[in-house]
């Protein structure tokens, strides 16, 4: 009987501690959430005024702005995440030490390894998200959004016109819109083209950019043409519809040209030559490489810290904002330390190993000092129980 009392009793205590560890989980990870959640939305408005010039200069659609925004956020990940676990790790920690739930959780015979096992697996979830995000979703997103610059850029509607004002464009050519819809229509068309002394015109009621067999072609509808040589003879002629070439106008010189951010880890890696002469040098892409696989480690130092910030003390009535302050600045140099690293890697090869031995250094030092701070004092002449045994005596 006593054998299944204590296997009772056994089965019991670790369902209360896992219900307390669920508990302890969640308290810690809605504030990490919403401290994240906060910083990818300080990030997507900084990103979204920096994409306005999109709208206003080149003639783009809302649409385009957002997906731009959009896509420059996975890159922020491994500055947003460290720093958002950090935050919402404080946040957590010290609302539970100062209500005593921590206090009430070692009560209930909580070792110290299962009162930081939450803390724990939530930094090591967020560090996988953030090696997922810098090995796959950020080359992707990097890529998605090269590509429609670059299509910004070439873009003809773009290039060639602006609503109200005449645009003068390559090898003679000047074309004027008084309006242009939403639909990406023109409304009263004037082109006006000059080779040598001859001087071609055209005007339409409507237009629209396109392509035919691969080559960009602009369509008019209900309009004229005239032309006027050197020998003074004017030509002229109405027109139901006409497709004016514009691919004596468009240089195809142009190509995308990717950056380190923008590559797959394994063309980081394995750079090719090409690759190497049109991304930069071999020892920077290896530093970008090993920034991406580093990074994530941020999020365990950050954990470590919080941990050490708030539960690598006595309890305090009065706040723990001297600790939090220490602990901020050993996170931030820390990581200003790392970007440094990785600047120094694409010169010095070898200073790589550092980009994953500084993060593994703090967490391990941040996770002694925890745990040396959670050691019982062997002192009995000072302790909280032996003075209380002293007053009652």
């Amino acid at each position: 009987m006593r054998r299944n009392d204590r296997a009772r009793n056994r089965v019991i205590f670790i369902a209360r501690m896992t219900l307390i560890q669920r508990y302890l989980f969640r308290q810690i990870s809605l504030p990490v959430l919403a401290a994240c959640g906060s910083l990818v939305g300080i990030g997507l408005l900084s990103q979204s005024l920096d994409q306005l010039e999109v709208i206003v200069e080149r003639g783009q659609s809302v649409w385009v702005m957002l997906k731009l925004t959009l896509l420059a956020v996975p890159q922020l990940f491994a500055v947003i995440l460290p720093i958002g676990l950090f935050v919402g790790a404080i946040i957590a920690l010290t609302r539970l030490q100062r209500e005593q739930e921590l206090t009430a959780a070692y009560a209930s015979g909580m070792s110290r390894w299962q009162m930081i096992a939450p803390s724990a697996r939530l930094a090591i979830a967020i560090a996988l998200a953030a090696l997922a995000t810098n090995v796959v979703i950020q080359p992707w997103a990097q890529r998605a959004s090269r590509e429609q610059a670059f299509e910004i850029r070439t873009d003809l509607a773009a290039l060639l016109v602006e609503e109200g004002r005449f645009v003068q464009g390559p090898n003679g050519l000047t074309v004027y819109v008084q309006q242009i819809e939403q639909n990406g229509l023109l409304k009263n068309l004037f082109i006006y083209v000059q080779e040598g002394d001859k001087v071609t015109t055209w005007d339409a009621a409507e237009a629209r950019f396109g392509r035919v067999d691969g080559q960009p072609v602009l369509t008019m509808n209900q309009g004229s043409w005239q032309q006027y040589s050197s020998q003074g003879v004017l030509q002229q002629l109405s027109f139901d519809r006409w497709v004016f070439q514009l691919a004596p106008y468009v240089s195809n010189s142009e190509r995308i040209r990717y950056k380190p951010a923008d590559l797959w880890i394994t063309q980081l890696f394995n750079p090719t030559p090409d690759l190497v002469r049109d991304t930069g040098p071999r020892g920077e892409l290896l530093a970008e490489a090993h920034s991406r696989l580093s990074s994530p480690l941020y999020a365990l130092t950050a954990m470590a810290m919080a941990l050490a910030a708030i539960m690598g003390g006595a309890f305090s009535r009065t706040g723990y904002g001297m600790r939090i302050a220490k602990a901020s600045a050993a996170f931030l140099l820390v990581r200003i330390f790392g970007y440094a690293i990785v600047a120094a890697s694409a010169w010095n090869g070898w200073l790589n190993i550092f980009q994953y031995l500084l993060p593994l250094a703090a967490t391990a030092l941040a996770l002694r000092l925890l745990f040396r701070a959670l050691k019982p004092r062997r002192s009995s002449g000072w302790s909280p129980l032996a003075q209380l045994k002293a007053r009652f005596a």
